[in-house]
């Protein structure tokens, strides 16, 4: 771009984002719309649930939205002529008939702007310890499998996730590599595949991230960019933090469009200092020998708001 250019307003840019809302803390909606308003988004928030607080902690109260009230929301904007869209964004979901709204909604959407991208988190399980295990029912992952993956434009997995999807196990960088190249060919033409327990170059207390973008050029060839990042581990348990990365990662996917590299980059080293914020902060409210609790966890977003809009990059990329 021109040097100028860079002043220009950008068109606004405008991001439907279905998830949970708490009252108090950071996870879903309360994730992921702060960074993208600071970023320079439109962000039209549908609440999946609406609970107290996430339920990590000891108690949690509220309530759930159904399909048919999904639907409802949905036909209020499409009755105001405003269901316009540039970014779906959606994240945690117990329920496969609000899943198979999502994807109604998002088909219905993408008839009305075929640029719209939809960004997936497919969030069904973890590993601990090496052992995954689900923390949705079972029936989702067919629904994320068959409807809802072949319609997404970025997904989000974690190594569980992405071996849920594909059927297939991954122990090594090159299986990592094998099984994104299936997922692309289920329809998104980014995964990120958020962590892993692969081995990382610069050690044990590194967590590997893996990113490929598979374009297709003007003359109909295929190309496809893969990277690796490895980011320092921090030791506690966040909640949250897969939707601040999804968020980030379709913000400055949208400000780099092919380069997932520069993307990545930004989006790791953002969180890096959301989360090294968070832990030093939780540290001191725990006091000396005190292992930090929920609520003292919440990550500090506010208080990041700098590091959001424009994170020194602290985290590099390799070009695969």
């Amino acid at each position: 771009r021109a040097g100028g250019a860079a002043m220009e307003p950008e068109r606004e840019c405008r991001v439907l984002s279905i998830q949970s809302h708490v009252v108090r803390g950071y996870v879903g909606n309360k994730a992921a719309t702060f960074p993208l308003q600071v970023l320079g988004f439109e962000v039209d928030t549908v609440n999946s649930v609406q609970f107290s607080n996430h339920t990590g902690y000891a108690h949690w109260k509220g309530q759930v939205l159904n399909s048919d009230e999904l639907h409802e929301l949905y036909e209020g904007l499409k009755l105001n002529k405003v269901n316009q869209y540039d970014y779906v964004l959606t994240g945690y979901t117990r329920d496969t008939s609000f899943l198979a709204m999502v994807v109604d909604i998002v088909q219905e959407l993408k008839q009305q702007n075929s640029n719209l991208v939809y960004v997936c988190d497919p969030v069904m399980g973890d590993k601990w310890n090496g052992e995954g295990s689900m923390y949705v029912p079972e029936d989702l992952l067919p629904v994320y499998r068959d409807k809802v993956v072949p319609v997404a434009d970025i997904i989000t997995p974690n190594q569980f996730e992405a071996e849920l999807l594909t059927g297939r196990k991954i122990h090594t960088e090159k299986e990592a590599l094998e099984v994104m190249d299936m997922l692309h060919a289920m329809g998104p033409e980014t995964v990120v595949i958020t962590s892993s327990d692969l081995q990382a170059p610069l050690g044990n207390d590194y967590l590997i991230a893996l990113g490929s973008h598979r374009k297709t050029k003007a003359d109909g060839t295929k190309m496809t960019q893969r990277i690796r990042v490895e980011s320092p581990k921090v030791d506690a348990v966040f909640v949250g933090t897969g939707d601040l990365f999804a968020a980030m990662l379709l913000a400055w996917t949208h400000k780099h469009p092919n380069n997932l590299k520069v993307a990545c980059e930004k989006t790791v080293s953002a969180m890096q200092h959301v989360l090294q914020r968070t832990i030093k902060s939780a540290k001191a409210q725990a006091g000396e020998g005190n292992k930090p609790n929920s609520a003292q966890l919440e990550l500090r977003m506010v208080q990041s708001k700098k590091d959001i809009e424009n994170p020194e990059i602290i985290v590099k990329a390799t070009v695969l």
